[in-house]
């Protein structure tokens, strides 16, 4: 998730691998809100940020949550001793734990298992040439053998769904996942709760790089180079008169920024953002 400059031995990743504990974890797994002061990290905002800041499978702390994730998948051991009653709460966790894996090691067997479940309802609920509601609960009750009884069950409309579906869903449905994503009204869920098909109205803002953030996600898929044109085209718009781009110091949110150790002076702030954007557009731009 990181190209440019090495930021894996700055302070950032040095205070958070601080809090790391015995087992490689951070706590229970599960929380994707935006870390507040000196609050614990949990394991998911921890990893988020590793991954932000560079870190690979090829590193150790990686590689530690990747098998804990991976253990949880099959079965074979909790990744915590968090629950949530109103959810079915493994099929949450398999979601969202195999989209992990598979934005970290997309060719992982036992995410892709996860991957391919979620795909053949994707595939049903869009075989109109549309999402159909009616067809996603109806193909969900007969892989699950019950009525879907939780959001997260049907509508694809979050970041885990996006991060765990591509490359596994056929050409055209592809391209009509993609188009529902980007027409949502309320965005991607745990990202960007806005249009995707709607540019911000101030490229220097938290807004612009949070909207970015939802489609970093879906610069994954094939057809992103398509689907995505009009973001690559806002992006090139807003690039300044030394060709490169600036989100602001309110940007600054503990997630995407800062990846320099300190964003004193303006130029450390533009060099992230700069080395951000290029990231996104080598994926769709090619």
């Amino acid at each position: 998730m990181c190209d440019g400059k090495d930021h894996k031995n700055g302070k950032w990743a040095k205070q958070i691998l601080e809090c790391r504990h015995e087992d490689g974890m951070w706590g229970n797994f599960h929380a994707l809100s935006r870390p507040v002061g000196q609050k614990q990290y949990s394991t998911e905002q921890a990893l988020r940020r590793l991954l932000i800041l560079g870190y690979t499978i090829e590193d150790e702390p990686i590689q530690t949550i990747v098998k804990r994730m991976e253990m949880c998948i099959k079965g074979e051991k909790k990744i915590d001793g968090y629950y949530e009653k109103t959810h079915d709460w493994p099929l949450f966790e398999k979601l969202m734990l195999a989209a992990w894996i598979r934005i970290i090691e997309p060719e992982n067997k036992a995410a892709l298992e996860v991957a391919y479940s979620w795909a053949a309802l994707v595939e049903k609920a869009f075989e109109h040439g549309r999402y159909d509601r009616d067809s996603d609960m109806k193909a969900f009750a007969e892989q699950h053998k019950r009525k879907p009884k939780s959001g997260f069950e049907t509508g694809f409309g979050m970041f885990y769904h996006a991060a765990l579906l591509k490359g596994v869903l056929q050409y055209q449905t592809e391209s009509l996942f993609l188009d529902y994503y980007l027409s949502r009204n309320d965005g991607m869920f745990y990202t960007y709760a806005k249009p995707l098909n709607k540019l911000p109205d101030v490229f220097a803002s938290r807004d612009a790089s949070d909207y970015l953030a939802a489609l970093e996600v879906l610069a994954e898929y094939d057809l992103a180079k398509t689907k995505l044109k009009f973001a690559a085209d806002w992006l090139e718009e807003n690039r300044d008169e030394n060709g490169k781009w600036d989100f602001g110091a309110k940007a600054n949110d503990g997630i995407y920024f800062p990846r320099s150790d300190s964003w004193r002076k303006a130029e450390d702030r533009k060099s992230d953002c700069t080395e951000r954007v290029r990231a996104f557009l080598k994926k769709v731009r090619g």
